[in-house]
Parts: structure tokens; sequence; C-alpha cells
């Protein structure tokens, strides 16, 4: 099964999650803003993902430039701050149980759609 973090208000995580239901694969829907993952869960994704936290920054958010742009910060104080502002994270994020992508494009999609 898979699973697709999702933020309805945003055009690329609405694209790919047209993409998904189009593929007919079945799927999950987490609405990552409503109800924010955990440290240790955004660590699992990263795993998944094969990526650091800076990867999975959207970097064109506010938040990001007047709080995090120019200043140097460990992952674990990364993952604390994404999960305080989930905003802050890459999307859609497509996750199965040993891998994930970021669908942006959402032919990335494709990596991990069974």
């Amino acid at each position: 099964m898979l699973n697709i973090y999702h933020n309805p208000q945003c055009k690329k995580s609405r694209a790919g999650l047209a993409y998904l239901e189009s593929k007919g694969v079945p799927f999950d829907i987490i609405y990552y803003l409503k109800t924010p993952m955990t440290e240790a869960e955004l660590e699992k994704l990263l795993v998944k993902l094969n990526m650091k936290p800076a990867g999975v920054l959207r970097t064109q958010e506010e938040y990001f430039k007047k709080n995090i742009k120019g200043r140097t910060f460990t992952d674990h104080e990364l993952i604390r701050i994404i999960c305080e502002n989930p905003r802050l994270l890459q999307r859609p994020i497509v996750e199965k149980e040993y891998s994930a992508v970021i669908g942006d494009p959402v032919e990335n999609i494709d990596r991990i759609i069974p």
C-alpha cells in the first residue's frame, strides 16, 4: 500500500494525487498539515527518501526565508523545525514500505509504483 503526504491547497500536491489516481493503484492520503508527523516518523520517512532534512525543505516558504536561510542547523534541529512547521516539507511525498519519493515532478512516483 502507498501513502501520499498531501496538502490539498498545493498545486503540485494535487497533481501528484491525480497522477496516483490515474495509475489505479491503491493508496492512503495523509493530510500532514492537519496531523503533523512526529520527529520519529519524519526520521523514518527521510530514511525511505534517502535524504537529509535539508533536502526536503521548501525554500520558497516565508518561514524558511525569515528563520532558516543563511543559518546552520543540525539534522536533528531541522527535523524538529519541520515537525513544528509542516508547511516546510516538500510535497507531495509518496511512500511505500521501504522507500519514498518526492512527487515533483509527478513522474518520480513511477519509481515506487508496484
